[in-house]
């Protein structure tokens, strides 16, 4: 039976995923997006929630941000807490996963000989979080080093394997942090696995779930996470920047400020502090020191996290949560497993198919290496310096030369692109891109990438 994107799913207001969504977007004409999960994107109904709140900040300053807005942010909460299936109080809102992974790093108080253990594909910005994070505290920091692709039993013993050979040498991993789904490559992660086995081992476990929320269905009761940050921006179709920071209640006395520290952090009365008071009204329900210190953080325009139902509205009336993902995840698999058979090469996956379980979806580039390598020598280049060069020179050539977008990266010493399934994606753009791809290949192994580093050095 082969794959179909136009008879997967068809929406409840009649419509169809694919070309036909793309009005409701905010697209140029002609330009057709691959590239989903980097910054993601909104439709229209979306947008025009968004202009609202921002008007409506400016209508009455003082009036909205100090009494309106806080009520707009409880219903943002809790169209989420059911969304998510985790009570309203152990939900906040962070600009992103980035900060909220920060924010759990530098709230935990290490002891020396603590450890924070984290996985050779973890996002290149919160690797950097783990070593400031060693440079200021005695926190010390652990990987676990592979090469995708790993089973995932493999990827769960090892750091359960790391964890007790920290324990035998005298040290404590104090907190475990891995993904959802890695971002570069696009692989979904065992985290269901991975946050049992922190928990078996009495480790914190802090997901990053930057593709998180609107990607992978997600039950965080049943999860269960010490820490769980999700972009809400990238897969839920709400504006930037709008993340969701799940801490359980067990948990919240550990996240003792926000990043930054703003009017909701509690002191402990020592001098010559006192215990603090916030000049911000007093909420017409009661709150924990939690939800308090999180409503407001200093003054930015936090309108993208009011248009959470409004995002939540628009997913339901073209199909709903478990349509969206099953079509995203779909597509992104047979379009790119279409592409791979096009262009005779291969995507990326483990025996057992669970990297692929997610809306991204990687494929290894028909480019001859061993002749591009050869081209960087001629041009006194370092084979690093290559594979940087021809990804640099890709980007700008997608946009440039053929309205789109693509995301190249190098792993394994292969290069790849990374594809987004998404709901104004079909089939027929798969197609598109397979022959834009294996024109770009060719392109590149003529070497015009090197004229162009050259030309820019």
């Amino acid at each position: 039976m082969t794959f179909d994107s136009q008879e997967l799913v068809k929406s409840k207001n009649g419509g169809r995923f694919g070309r036909a969504l793309r009005k409701e977007f905010l697209f140029d004409e002609g330009f057709v997006n691959f590239n989903h999960g980097s910054f993601g994107t909104y439709p229209r109904a979306v947008r025009d929630a968004l202009r609202f709140f921002q008007d409506a900040h400016e209508a009455r300053p003082d009036d909205f941000i100090r009494y309106a807005y806080p009520k707009f942010n409880d219903e943002a909460r809790q169209a989420l807490s059911k969304y998510l299936n985790v009570p309203v109080n152990e939900l906040v809102f962070v600009p992103n996963a980035t900060t909220g992974v920060n924010t759990v790093l530098r709230s935990l108080i290490f002891s020396p000989n603590e450890y924070i253990l984290y996985s050779a594909t973890v996002y290149g910005a919160c690797e950097k979080a783990v070593a400031y994070i060693t440079e200021t505290t005695p926190a010390k920091a652990a990987k676990i080093e592979y090469t995708f692709p790993v089973e995932d039993d493999w990827l769960v013993s090892a750091f359960a394997s790391k964890i007790d050979e920290i324990e035998k040498s005298g040290g404590k991993v104090k907190v475990a942090m891995f993904d959802t789904v890695v971002s570069m490559p696009g692989v979904r992660l065992p985290f269901e696995r991975l946050t049992q086995m922190c928990r078996e081992k009495g480790v914190l476990s802090l997901v990053d779930a930057a593709h998180g929320i609107g990607h992978v269905k997600l039950d965080l009761a049943q999860l269960d996470a010490d820490f769980f940050v999700s972009n809400c921006h990238k897969w839920l179709h709400v504006p930037r920047g709008c993340a969701i920071f799940h801490v359980p209640l067990r948990n919240q006395a550990l996240i003792r400020s926000t990043l930054p520290t703003s009017h909701g952090f509690q002191p402990r009365p020592v001098a010559p502090f006192g215990a603090g008071r916030n000049p911000l009204p007093a909420s017409d329900v009661p709150k924990s020191d939690f939800e308090t210190n999180f409503e407001f953080v200093g003054t930015t325009d936090r309108s993208p996290y009011l248009c959470v139902p409004a995002a939540l509205k628009w997913r339901e009336s073209i199909g709903g949560e478990d349509a969206i993902i099953d079509y995203c995840q779909a597509l992104a698999l047979e379009g790119t497993k279409h592409m791979a058979k096009i262009l005779g090469t291969e995507i990326l996956d483990n025996t057992t198919g669970t990297f692929t379980k997610c809306c991204m979806v990687n494929m290894a580039l028909p480019l001859d290496v061993k002749k591009t390598y050869e081209i960087g020598r001629q041009k006194g280049l370092e084979e690093g310096d290559v594979g940087v060069a021809v990804r640099d020179w890709m980007s700008r050539v997608w946009i440039d030369d053929y309205n789109t977008y693509i995301q190249v990266l190098v792993h394994g010493g292969k290069w790849w692109i990374r594809m987004s399934g998404q709901v104004y994606l079909e089939m027929a753009d798969f197609e598109w891109a397979a022959k834009v791809v294996g024109e770009v290949c060719k392109r590149a192994e003529k070497g015009e990438w090197a004229v162009k580093t050259k030309a820019r050095l």
